[in-house]
């Protein structure tokens, strides 16, 4: 059975998932990539947690990307199919977790690293951080949406002076860029987090959900499945909805559609 190296820790509504490889800069491996997918589908299954902070561990690194060991002998088909293609589909569901995220930035975000922390609603960093797109000085191009995702939250430009450099962003910079949201001394980096989640917990939680829902959406986060389902589930709820379903069950036609169907009375 692999090693664990992500941590999930619940504190009441609030969940911390902790990428726990200090020694390798937190640096992610095929195995690490199926846990963080097991991780987030434990999450969205569980209906007390409102709120995610995802960090790092230790006090060098959030993450430096992918582990160059793992990929750097695979096969060009390996390479899509294991590595791209997966850190994709994983990425994309840290993204669209129904719970808001933070990700709380303790260290240097390279590579992977930083197109991890983008799946995150809310960044807050530690002052030392730095951010980078490195992958060209290697003979490959950012692979997990670093070109994608990271160009709809800070726009082509600075997207390409960061993958065409390679230049390591300061906190200042990030900041300015509108790449994070807040800096904090490393000593206060968890306090913060909690804080920020604890207050955002206590909001309504299925308008906390929608809201980050609707707003993806409109950066072009899943936009076609987040209408459907929002469609549905206001469908569900008019009197057309309980007619289908009561005629279903008598196996009979239903009765005519109302003109305009409406909501329930509120209570």
């Amino acid at each position: 059975m692999a090693e664990s190296f992500i941590r999930l820790a619940r504190d009441g509504d609030v969940a911390t998932v902790t990428l726990n490889r200090p020694a390798k800069l937190n640096s992610l491996t095929p195995a690490m990539l199926d846990q963080l997918e097991q991780t987030a589908r434990e999450l969205d299954a569980d209906g007390d947690v409102r709120v995610v902070i995802l960090t790092g561990g230790g006090e060098k690194a959030f993450c430096v990307g992918a582990d160059i060991n793992e990929w750097a002998a695979l096969q060009p088909l390996d390479m899509w199919r294991r590595w791209v293609r997966r850190g994709h589909q994983v990425f994309d569901q840290w993204a669209r977790l129904r719970q808001p995220v933070i990700a709380a930035i303790n260290g240097h975000a390279f590579g992977g690293g930083l197109e991890l922390a983008i799946t995150g609603d809310i960044r807050i960093t530690v002052e030392h951080a730095q951010f980078a797109l490195p992958e060209a000085s290697i003979a490959t191009c950012p692979g997990w949406s670093g070109t994608q995702r990271l160009v709809r939250l800070i726009g082509a430009s600075h997207a390409k002076y960061l993958a065409l450099s390679g230049t390591r962003l300061s906190v200042a910079d990030a900041q300015h860029s509108g790449l994070v949201h807040e800096v904090v001394p490393a000593i206060r980096l968890g306090e913060r987090a909690m804080t920020l989640a604890r207050e955002m917990a206590a909001k309504a939680p299925v308008s906390l959900q929608l809201t980050k829902q609707l707003i993806n959406a409109a950066a072009g986060e899943d936009a076609a499945a987040t209408l459907e389902a929002m469609a549905g589930a206001l469908a569900a709820t008019t009197d057309d909805a309980a007619e289908g379903i009561r005629s279903f069950r008598e196996k009979r036609s239903p009765a005519i559609w109302a003109a305009e169907p409406h909501l329930p009375d509120p209570p």
